[in-house]
């Protein structure tokens, strides 16, 4: 089977882990988010970009259950999330954001943090962290207090502890952004690698369309509060993303 149908047909059959139905969100009397439908199959790595207030961020926070929509479902596995099993789902996923924001306490005990909370036993802790601790390349820094690390250093335990609760679903809302240039391309061809090799299904929000081949080809270009392109990056870049940046990205101008 040619390498393309052979995607395609593996794209088609994977099972859809997360499907956005009908989103909808106003503030201010403005609508930030309408979206049909987006789907997120199991072990897909989907990048998405757009201008600031085209809405990437917002629908990482509705997807994640951390922002209820005025209309619209969210299904995980084909289930209406709801008051009921939103929390339950939540556990599921984790969310890397663009600042650490990490806790007053060692770096094991941050990255520690997210096990305990669900209720891990002490032995699968300590090998999770220690695991994740070790791939990022931070198990040196386990007993160091957050105020004692660069910027890059801690966005590395900010990513272990996320990977460490295995998450079925990872958010990740620009975590690259804030980095000096060396460190960030070392961090995206590091996590490229462990995100391929994990099959973890990832949804990537950026700015920068430069990220976004270390990670994946696959891209959503949102603006305006909609998805209104996905498909290859390589394609996107190679001819038509300059037509789909004017088409899409003009009220940014």
């Amino acid at each position: 089977m040619p390498e393309r149908k052979w995607k395609n047909w593996v794209n088609n059959n994977m099972r859809l882990i997360l499907e956005a139905k009908n989103i909808n969100i106003k503030k201010r009397g403005r609508e930030i988010l309408s979206v049909e439908h987006f789907g997120l199959r199991e072990g897909e790595i989907v990048a998405v970009i757009g201008p600031n207030g085209a809405g990437k961020s917002t629908l990482l926070q509705v997807l994640a259950l951390l922002q209820q929509p005025a209309t619209g479902q969210v299904l995980f596995h084909g289930q209406v999330a709801g008051k009921n099993n939103a929390l339950e789902y939540r556990r599921r996923m984790a969310v890397v954001f663009q600042e650490a924001l990490l806790l007053n306490t060692t770096v094991f005990n941050n990255v520690a943090q997210g096990l305990k909370l669900r209720g891990a036993d002490k032995k699968l802790i300590s090998g999770r962290v220690g695991l994740w601790l070790e791939r990022l390349g931070v198990s040196h820094l386990a007993g160091r207090m957050p105020s004692f690390l660069s910027g890059g250093e801690a966005q590395r335990v900010n990513i272990a502890r996320a990977m460490a609760l295995e998450p079925e679903v990872l958010f990740l809302d620009e975590p690259f952004t804030a980095l000096d240039y060396p460190t960030r391309i070392s961090l995206l061809k590091e996590m490229g690698g462990i995100l391929k090799e994990s099959r973890t299904t990832v949804f990537f929000v950026t700015h920068d369309y430069n990220e976004i081949p270390y990670l994946t080809d696959d891209t959503v270009v949102m603006a305006g509060g909609g998805v209104r392109h996905r498909g290859s990056a390589s394609q996107l870049f190679a001819g038509g993303f300059e037509e789909v940046f004017k088409s899409y990205y003009q009220s940014s101008y």
